[in-house]
């Protein structure tokens, strides 16, 4: 089983194009799932912290049957980081993006950082969970996601999404990346990849993101001047580049 994991603020429709390509060459068994509050309902008493989220992906693993192949993008990727370190017999092998995420040199980015600041994350998020849906997807679109897929997202995007991003951004505040990264790289871990969208800039550098390849012991999957949404922008890249993944394993 392929199991895909989206971030923030996504749904599971950014991996319809990826799916639909690795569909074509024969892959069947995928499932994309939604974290809680990000195109999911929230459980009653639904916390929002980085473990909450990483206890979530184990679990829907546990339902489905591990091991499984997971791939991860954004706030997804560091669901997957957390839960390979936590339970890594649970994977046959991991993919996800953002590696630099866990590098000792980063620092998050603007938005994040005023996420994290009170006062200012509540007005931040507040300005994006009560954007006219339409001006919202416009918005999406014009950063890189495809028109029907910022609808979708756009449509999603509510004050239960800004409370999971307030909480969920203020619990990874530094050092926990970092010290995530630590811990990952003095674990044994499944086969695993790195994926590097050269032209993301959220995550840090690409150079960052190949150091922590290197600490984790994984291989990269490098797209060449693709940037955040690397699934949507070209999909046939990366479709192929997974599969040539997996069947290596094989």
């Amino acid at each position: 089983m392929k199991v895909f994991v989206h971030g923030n603020p996504e749904t599971a429709a950014i991996w319809g194009p990826l799916g639909a390509e690795l569909h074509s060459h024969g892959v069947r068994d995928m499932l994309f799932l939604s974290p809680p509050g990000f195109g999911a309902p929230t459980p009653h008493g639904w916390t929002a912290t980085q473990g909450d989220y990483v206890t979530w992906l184990i679990d829907q693993v546990e339902r489905i049957g591990a091991p499984v192949d997971v791939v991860g993008h954004d706030w997804g990727a560091g669901h997957v980081y957390g839960a390979i370190v936590r339970r890594p017999e649970m994977f046959s092998s991991w993919a996800a993006d953002c590696g630099g995420l866990l590098h000792a040199d980063y620092a998050w980015h603007d938005v994040a950082q005023a996420w994290q600041t009170p006062g200012v994350g509540e007005e931040a998020v507040g300005m994006l969970t009560h954007m006219d849906t339409a001006d919202l997807a416009g918005v999406l679109q014009s950063l890189g996601m495809s028109g029907d897929i910022a609808s979708d997202v756009a449509a999603h995007v509510n004050d239960e999404m800004g409370r999971c991003i307030l909480a969920l951004y203020r619990s990874a505040a530094q050092p926990a990346m970092r010290e995530l990264g630590a811990r990952l790289a003095g674990a044994e871990l499944p086969r695993g990849a790195v994926i590097i969208p050269t032209a993301d800039t959220y995550p840090g550098t690409p150079d960052m993101a190949r150091d922590v390849a290197r600490s984790l012991k994984a291989t990269t999957i490098e797209l060449v001047d693709r940037g955040h949404w690397w699934m949507i922008e070209d999909p046939a890249t990366a479709a192929r580049r997974l599969i040539e993944f997996w069947g290596a394993g094989a």
